[in-house]
């Protein structure tokens, strides 16, 4: 799942972080098979049913799937039933890519506003000769994004792309933000699907909360940068709380969730969406995909199941302590807290003020340096404030004790005198647990310490947050190999046997298409980048794919009255066949990333001032190409 933005519990290793029902009121499809959850696997199914003459109704911007449509899927809670056959779009995850895809495939087509020119004028004059973005060759547009200062290394350059329409300069100024996309609705384009997850909502890892951590701490990003089309953060703030969202709001997790869920409904795709179901067995034949669990077969297959659902497990040594029940204990045992990113830091935040804390964590700045590193401590001073205690017991263990605190030296942080962490916060930068034992609600436990002494502790429970995955065990043996490639078991998760994935497994396959196989597609943090504001390339590329062939260069017309950008200079259908679609220059691929918030820290008034130096180099290349171009009209080349 996808991916906000941001998800508020996010692995230190990518920061971070998807109902049967026709109609909000039907309660006919309940809970889906309930002996399957016990893999927990926030997986869906975005299903394609071919209305006679391919179309979605066009009268009813809210239409429900047609009655037929149910009585197929009720096999989903019988499995008794004979295997049915459809031309339809299967996708798996029902997080905010896949509501995002859900969006597009109703009908809503995103198109350049050609009145409103974007910041970056290479990208302006690209746009101009192709504003439909559905049937624009998304590679060739980004073609200069990895030369350009404007633009993030940490994402697919199709996704920063339709960050910047979204949020132009969103990095670099509070000003000029607006939009610079619009949103055409055509429901006589729509494809008919829909969308299965296994959550008790919309939302995917979102709704579930795999860590014990307080559901009230704030996200990484801010409520803009987690919205979705059609329905804003903001709007649903307005709507709940009857007055205008503050700017730089970081809402916290519940309330996102709660944005989620809301969001079908608001947007009218929640015929499509479906909750608590599973899927198994998925494989390849000759009409396409079949759904072995539910005997369903499908055209096209799209994969937004995540890289976050799961924990990773901790060593055989450890997982005794995960038989204690936090809290039994007395408060002077120490929760146990292993890890050096996000979940970890939320984990220590979530805890009580009277409960105190022991924090074994990597610490190798110069190699891996944690992801709290990049947080400000204006924007972000609770995770400022465990990244400076880390950093000072860290600086005191390599310099013998002998360290004066830097938070003595600077302006105090609010958060760390609120939370008291001075009191009740003990930190060991690479140290090592070498045995344990239980005593009743504690555990004694012996470890070596990075000089290589040895220390005991009491704790009270453990909290192993070094990390999340998702799992691909839907998928039968020989699709999986199909969408792993060549390197194969190579591309899973070392040590466990249920084909877990994580950001780095797919990614190189997804800077080259995320068509990763025929009519097989990953979207959200499938794709390595695992925030919201991200998501939206994928959907759109994978929707101009299905959509694509459908769509002439004259369907998208005004319709009731809407205004359509127009085209200037060479149409559509020529950019498309100058530039093949997957074709990715070797300068713009980029690296397996850390972190996506890897440039939380950049000084981001000299980044403007950078920016502004670009665009004048950028005016005299266009001054130049303007000049050419009249001299070859002028010799009638």
């Amino acid at each position: 799942m996808t991916a906000y933005n941001t998800p508020l519990l996010a692995p230190e290793d990518c920061d971070s972080p998807m109902p049967l029902l026709l109609s909000p009121s039907n309660s006919s499809f309940s809970r889906i098979d309930l002996d399957t959850l016990s893999m927990l696997l926030q997986t869906a199914l975005i299903l394609h049913f071919p209305f006679e003459g391919s179309q979605w109704p066009s009268d009813n911007r809210s239409a429900s799937l047609p009655l037929s449509i149910p009585s197929s899927l009720a096999s989903l809670n019988s499995r008794e039933s004979s295997s049915d056959s459809y031309d339809m779009l299967i996708g798996s995850g029902n997080g905010p890519s896949a509501l995002i895809l859900s969006y597009l495939l109703h009908g809503h087509i995103p198109s350049y506003n050609t009145r409103n020119p974007h910041p970056d004028p290479i990208l302006h004059e690209k746009l101009l000769r192709c504003s439909e973005l559905l049937r624009s060759n998304l590679w060739a547009l980004t073609d200069h994004f990895a030369s350009s200062l404007r633009y993030s290394s940490q994402a697919l350059p199709i996704n920063i792309l339709l960050d910047t329409l979204l949020r132009p300069n969103a990095d670099t100024t509070v000003a000029d933000t607006e939009s610079r996309l619009k949103w055409i609705y055509r429901p006589d384009l729509a494809i008919p699907h829909v969308v299965l997850g296994n959550a008790s909502r919309p939302g995917g890892q979102w709704v579930d909360n795999p860590v014990a951590a307080s559901c009230n701490v704030g996200t990484l990003s801010y409520a803009e940068m987690l919205s979705l089309p059609g329905y804003s953060y903001a709007d649903h703030y307005l709507r709940t709380h009857d007055h205008v969202l503050p700017s730089f709001t970081r809402p916290s997790r519940r309330d996102v969730a709660d944005y989620f869920a809301a969001y079908p409904t608001a947007v009218g795709i929640e015929d499509s969406v479906f909750n608590h179901t599973d899927i198994k067995n998925v494989s390849r034949d000759s009409m396409g995909f079949l759904i072995g669990s539910h005997n369903i077969r499908c055209k096209h297959l799209v994969l937004a199941s995540g890289t976050l659902s799961f924990n990773i497990a901790p060593p055989p040594l450890l997982r005794p302590l995960a038989t204690l029940r936090s809290g039994l204990g007395s408060c002077e045992a120490p929760l146990l807290v292993i890890g050096s990113g996000f979940t970890a830091a939320d984990v220590i935040i979530s805890t009580p003020p009277q409960q105190n804390v022991l924090h074994l964590f990597r610490w190798a700045p110069d190699i891996r340096p944690s992801p709290l590193r990049g947080c400000h401590q204006s924007a972000y001073p609770e995770y400022a404030a465990i990244y400076r205690r880390m950093k000072l017991v860290a600086i005191k263990a390599a310099c013998d004790g002998k360290v004066k605190s830097p938070l003595m030296r600077r302006k105090p942080n609010p958060f760390f005198s609120e939370q008291d962490l001075d009191q009740r916060y003990e930190g060991m930068p690479n140290a090592e647990i070498m045995d344990l034992t239980l005593d009743k609600e504690e555990a004694n436990v012996v470890i070596r310490l990075d000089d290589g002494s040895l220390v005991e502790r009491r704790v009270s429970g453990l909290a192993y947050v070094v990390g999340r995955r998702g799992s691909l065990s839907y998928l039968d043996p020989d699709l999986l190999a199909e969408v792993l490639g060549p390197k194969g078991d190579s591309l899973l998760a070392p040590g466990y046997s249920t084909r877990m994935v994580s950001g780095r497994s797919l990614r190189e396959k997804a800077e080259t298409d995320l068509e990763i196989a025929p009519k097989l597609f990953i979207i959200g943090s499938l794709t390595g980048d695992s925030l919201i504001r991200f998501a939206y390339g994928g959907c759109v590329y994978a929707a101009s794919k299905i959509m694509g062939p459908s769509m002439t260069t004259d369907q998208l017309s005004p319709v009731n009255g809407e205004e359509r950008g127009a085209s200037v200079g060479t149409n559509c259908k020529d950019v498309l066949e100058r530039t093949p679609m997957n074709r990715v220059d070797e300068h713009s691929k980029i690296g397996v990333i850390e972190s996506p918030h890897i440039d939380l820290h950049l000084d981001r008034p000299m980044l403007d001032r950078s920016i502004d130096m670009e665009h004048k180099d950028t005016r005299r290349w266009r001054n130049s190409v303007d000049r050419r171009d009249g001299l070859i009209a002028s010799c009638g080349v």
